[in-house]
């Protein structure tokens, strides 16, 4: 955990209430977050399931009236805050929470800005929202309050497959490797979230980037403790062991 105070915005019209607790635990290991706002229409009844958790987690509600049928103004208010916050100078990172596609250019305006952003939406988000972000965290691998088909909880929509895993893998340790054949593991992580930002070795079912990689018959691995995790293709590394010692 850093000291790195981050505005954690919310579209409650946009993600269920039931990953509250979960998308704030997961924010807590990248900061503090020192402001937490939920943007939403609070007179609708499709908001009662965030009421309670607003009081259990400190989420300060602002209210937003659809004043147009069709129009989502919950968005306009949830940007012009955002700004009113980045000129203000009191926040590092800003994690704009919901699967909307209308807050690419606030991602990137922040950015520019020299801020760094976190997204946390639904697989269903649109890949520009995604791309727009330093981080983007998938809700799907959160733990979460409650069970999958409460009331509040839109309709599934199609998702975007995952990246080859194997592709992804063989990219980094080649991108990242020595003239060994040995790539550090911390390096394969940076090159991996740089490579796509929404990268998490949970979407392929393993806790951690460590564990992923030992299950992976087509890479080998070595050493650990304070030196570190080092990561080569099956094969490779011994080859370019050999090469070395030839000359």
């Amino acid at each position: 955990m850093t000291d790195t105070r981050i505005a954690v915005l919310i579209d409650a019209d946009n993600i269920s209430p039931k990953y509250a607790a979960a998308l704030l635990e997961e924010l807590a290991a990248y900061g503090v977050a020192t402001v937490k706002r939920a943007y939403g229409d609070w007179t609708t009844a499709s908001l009662g399931g965030w009421k309670s958790e607003l009081h259990k987690h400190g989420i300060v509600p602002f209210q937003q009236f659809a004043y147009t049928k069709g129009k989502n103004s919950t968005d306009s208010a949830l940007i012009i805050d955002a700004m009113d916050l980045l000129y203000a100078g009191n926040v590092e990172a800003f994690a704009l929470v919901s699967s909307d596609s209308d807050f690419t250019r606030l991602a990137t305006r922040i950015r520019e800005s020299g801020k760094r952003v976190y997204g946390i939406g639904a697989r269903k988000t649109p890949q520009s929202f995604v791309a727009a972000v330093d981080t983007f965290i998938y809700v799907e691998v959160l733990g979460q309050e409650g069970e999958p088909g409460d009331a509040d909880e839109a309709p599934e929509e199609p998702t975007t497959p995952l990246p080859n895993l194997q592709s992804l893998l063989t990219r980094a340790v080649n991108a990242t490797s020595d003239d060994d054949g040995w790539a550090h593991l911390g390096a394969i992580g940076s090159y991996l979230r740089s490579l796509d930002s929404s990268f998490d070795p949970r979407l392929y079912g393993s806790p951690k980037l460590a564990a992923l990689v030992e299950a992976q018959p087509y890479l080998t691995t070595s050493g650990g403790g304070s030196s570190g995790v080092r990561v080569g293709l099956k094969g490779k590394t011994t080859a370019r062991k050999a090469a070395t010692k030839k000359s």
